[in-house]
């Protein structure tokens, strides 16, 4: 049956009932397997959110990825495992599957790969929307957009709310991106009153954890490959900005909650406490001198205190020692 939602400036738009869903999801005598299809899942929040999901032995994982910023290294755990698919592929190609949800996280989301290439971009984000929404309406499959805190731009209003329509620059260098997901919010919209898609949209916040690529630019991982590598640590004047930093295994839960709940979105998803830059980087420093100073034993005990901890246990342990390090033990 039609619903009618509201609009503020247009009026009702009638909003059509969703695709219906493969047949198996009715079965009386077979109760088949969740089939749900993440984007981008090699990539840093994509591996983390496959290895909760296939903790559910009712669910069968796929994941699409190019690598270009992902790696098979995240997942090489469930390669071979028999409710786990993997497939190199670009969404900005049609992708033919049968699933019934779907994580769209596809998209390059640091500054130094995404300004590598902005045409690349934008086609991830408005064409690779387009080819997933696509699926999701042939299917009838629920699907997840992970949207992004740029799409606010510069803000003028802190914090920001989910109603807040953003200051933006839409010719920017970092347009590509910011643009983009906005755009794929649309399209998820437009799909969503059109043709009855269930969608659900997450607008990211700062992440950190394993699995970060330690040169992606951002500023956790920064500081952490600055104090692995006894460094000084960068902190760009005056210091007293403030940004909010949540654990990768938070976000996950986040998502998977958002995924299954009843709300469409988009919903602001991240940690509502705030750290100075200041603050941050004498956090990093306090830990990297743990790091080298305690005894493996002692640090292993550790590292359910913090993922901080967890993100430098995990950069250290493929890095070269000089002969200086003889007289520290790391884990």
């Amino acid at each position: 049956m039609a619903q009618k939602e509201t609009n503020g400036s247009n009026g009702e738009h009638t909003t059509r009932p969703p695709p219906t869903p493969s047949p198996l999801r009715f079965s009386k005598f077979f109760q088949a397997n969740m089939r749900i299809l993440v984007t981008g899942g090699a990539g840093f929040i994509g591996s983390h959110l496959v290895d909760k999901l296939m903790e559910n032995e009712k669910n069968e994982v796929i994941v699409a990825d190019n690598f270009f910023t992902g790696s098979k290294d995240n997942l090489k755990k469930w390669i071979g495992h028999p409710r786990f698919e993997l497939i190199r592929h670009d969404v900005t190609q049609p992708l033919l599957v049968e699933v019934d949800q779907i994580y769209h996280l596809a998209c390059p989301a640091s500054p130094i790969f995404y300004k590598h290439n902005p045409v690349k971009t934008i086609k991830t984000n408005v064409i690779g929307t387009l080819n997933m929404l696509g699926l999701a309406k042939r299917v009838g499959a629920r699907i997840l957009l992970t949207s992004t805190s740029e799409v606010y731009g510069d803000p003028l209003e802190h914090p920001q709310t989910e109603a807040y329509w953003g200051n933006v620059n839409p010719i920017g260098v970092r347009s590509c991106y910011d643009e983009g997901k906005r755009v794929a919010e649309t399209l998820m919209f437009d799909y969503h009153r059109q043709h009855g898609i269930e969608i659900r949209i997450a607008r990211i916040f700062n992440t950190y954890g394993p699995r970060m690529n330690i040169d992606d630019g951002r500023v956790v991982s920064n500081f952490i490959a600055q104090a692995v590598r006894g460094e000084p640590l960068t902190v760009q004047k005056p210091g007293t900005q403030t940004r909010s930093f949540c654990y990768v295994a938070d976000m996950v839960d986040g998502l998977m909650k958002l995924m299954n709940g009843n709300n469409t979105g988009p919903i602001n998803l991240g940690n509502p406490g705030e750290f100075t830059m200041l603050e941050l980087a004498e956090n990093v420093k306090e830990v990297s001198w743990i790091l080298c100073n305690c005894k493996p034993l002692f640090l292993q005990s550790l590292v359910n205190f913090g993922g901080l901890l967890t993100c430098l246990l995990n950069f250290a342990v493929d890095q070269p020692r000089s002969d200086s390090d003889d007289d520290r033990e790391h884990s």
